[in-house]
């Protein structure tokens, strides 16, 4: 029996791969695809959307009551997640959130939906981005202590909204955790004096059509680390959801992580 999924953010360019690397697999099947109401694209067949022909679906904005759905997979923007939410925790229909960009309030709430439904939250969907966040986690372990400084620089398109990005963000937490730091420094200007050791630096560059690119650098007197991802087309973020959704379905309430799609 296929995985009847919904795509919130259809129409944008990881909701179309999301949608033709669907009609790939055999294990899954579109049941929905939802965008913001003033898409110029409303109405039309996700599939034309897509550049895949017709699929009889037809991109809208409401979410239907008769649905039937397995998953639901949000790869919108944050006022596109809190629209789908409500809507997943009234039905119990489990949630893979891939949007950043959330405000803290936003986060609680994202959270708190955990209580009546399955629910995925995770800053990057890369499957190899993840197992980064482990290594990462492992460096600081290693070097926490011993004189390193640490800066993270993230590339991504010009089209991008959100700076840094949630997953450089997510990289500095990691860090924070094991080492301490107490401040992220976004870039640098002027005459600031030596670099303390309680501040990880944050770069965010915005150039093409750059799908992302993450480097953590751990360094000190004599000698560097550093630790870089590289996605190559927007199916790594893609695959990893659609893995994401095939894990969450079925499964009971409560707060899951790409680890436990990974089995770390």
């Amino acid at each position: 029996m296929k995985t009847i999924v919904g795509i919130n953010g259809a129409a944008g360019r990881m909701g179309q791969r999301l949608v033709s690397l669907m009609c790939e697999d055999h294990e899954l099947a579109l049941g929905l695809a939802l965008d913001a109401a003033n898409h110029p694209r409303m109405g039309d067949d996700i599939g034309e959307v897509a550049g895949l022909g017709k699929l009889a679906m037809p991109l809208r904005a409401d979410l239907p009551v008769e649905a039937h759905l397995n998953v639901v997979i949000d790869f919108s923007m944050p006022e596109g997640t809190m629209k789908v939410l409500p809507w997943c925790v009234a039905h119990r229909i489990p949630l893979v959130v891939a949007t950043t960009g959330h405000s803290p309030e936003q986060r609680r709430e994202i959270e708190a939906a955990a209580h009546h439904t399955a629910l995925l939250m995770a800053p990057n969907m890369s499957l190899s981005v993840n197992v980064l966040f482990q290594l990462v986690r492992q460096a600081a372990q290693l070097l926490a202590g011993k004189g390193f400084d640490v800066e993270i620089v993230e590339r991504h398109h010009r089209f991008k909204k959100d700076a840094p990005s949630g997953t450089a963000l997510h990289f500095a937490r990691i860090v924070q955790e094991v080492m301490g730091q107490s401040e992220l420094r976004h870039g640098r200007e002027g005459l600031l004096g030596e670099r303390p050791p309680t501040e990880i630096g944050m770069h965010a560059l915005r150039t093409g059509d750059n799908i992302g690119e993450h480097t953590i650098i751990f360094s000190t007197l004599g000698e560097s680390l550093e630790l870089v991802h590289r996605g190559h087309t927007r199916d790594s973020y893609a695959r990893g959801a659609l893995l994401a959704a095939k894990f969450l379905a079925g499964k009971p309430p409560g707060r899951y992580t790409m680890n436990d799609v990974l089995g770390l």
